[in-house]
């Protein structure tokens, strides 16, 4: 009861549903202490256990994205971040999300099924040598969801993310043959961006943007670069957003992706990482661990991903024969 209650809220609120629910008195320390323990145990289980989980759709879906998580000054000391003192504050949990979304709306667009999402998330580096022959930790954990999901085994294997190289790195080195497309939200936000920061807030700027949406919807990239071609010796931020495109058009061919029925938006990724962590590690005035930090973002995946029941079953049985 302790694991299910700290998955969804804070430690002390915890508490307070085992006192008013269940009639236990535990308190703040004990709840922490007794959920951390745990998490640490689903992290190992989680690092042990690649058995497959569930059926494999046609097309399966992968994303990845990162959110910043509030820590203690002892785990960010030294460490460059966004802070006006160029400190940082934060330390980034990065997310894999799988899903399936065979089901479709009324005007026959993919829609992500119910029940087919998963997470898998740690505060841990994307990062490798290239000289090393080993795999990331972040790597390593996107291929173990991916092979308890059989995501491989689709027919269609296709992988979302925004325009983080960390993203597309690992993609590469993990799923060579998989899909890849870049949010197309994401694409359009680069766009608003750069049309506010010429045009101000004016209705010729409203109109310049939404020309350069109906250019990316539609796939006509050489227009929407030609466009942003002749701000770019005014604007900086044009010439990134050139740049960016210029990068990702393979990941953007957003007509075809529709033509196979394909989502093209990182919506449950984006959603996964408020789901999963924001509203339970980044609620006012907490600060963590990296330990700790990671313990209840394993929890609360475990939970959320429906494998609480497998994992207690797994952990009982073995405490049983200890």
């Amino acid at each position: 009861m302790t694991g299910s209650t700290a998955a969804l809220v804070s430690f002390q609120e915890s508490g307070a549903l085992l006192r008013e629910l269940a009639g236990v008195e535990v308190s703040v320390s004990q709840v922490e202490r007794a959920a951390e323990a745990l998490g640490t145990a689903i992290a190992a289980d989680e690092r042990n256990g690649v058995e497959r989980m569930g059926n494999v759709a046609p097309t399966m879906y992968l994303g990845m994205d990162g959110t910043g998580v509030p820590m203690r000054h002892s785990e960010v000391a030294g460490r460059v971040g966004k802070q006006v003192d160029g400190s940082a504050k934060t330390r980034e949990a990065k997310l894999v999300t799988l899903w399936t979304a065979e089901s479709r709306d009324a005007e026959g667009k993919p829609v992500r099924d119910p029940g087919s999402i998963t997470y898998s998330a740690a505060i841990e580096s994307a990062a490798a040598l290239d000289t090393s022959p080993e795999r990331s930790e972040f790597a390593e954990r996107v291929l173990r969801e991916a092979t308890r999901r059989g995501f491989t085994e689709a027919s269609r294997c296709v992988v979302l993310g925004d325009g983080s190289a960390w993203i597309w790195n690992t993609a590469k080195e993990l799923f060579p043959q998989a899909i890849q497309i870049l949010d197309r939200f994401h694409a359009k936000e680069h766009l608003s961006h750069v049309g506010k920061i010429i045009y101000g807030d004016s209705e010729s700027g409203k109109q310049w943007i939404q020309r350069r949406y109906d250019e990316l919807d539609e796939g006509r990239l050489p227009s929407l670069l030609k466009a942003l071609d002749r701000q770019t010796a005014a604007s900086p931020e044009a010439a990134e957003c050139a740049d960016y495109i210029r990068n990702n058009r393979h990941r953007m061919r957003y007509p075809d992706f529709h033509k196979q029925g394909l989502c093209t938006a990182t919506g449950v990724v984006e959603a996964g990482c408020k789901v999963a962590i924001g509203t339970r590690l980044k609620r006012t005035g907490m600060h963590w661990t990296v330990a700790g930090a990671n313990a209840i973002i394993a929890l609360r995946c475990c939970k959320l991903s429906g494998r609480y029941e497998d994992f207690w079953e797994r952990y009982s049985g073995r405490k049983l024969a200890a």
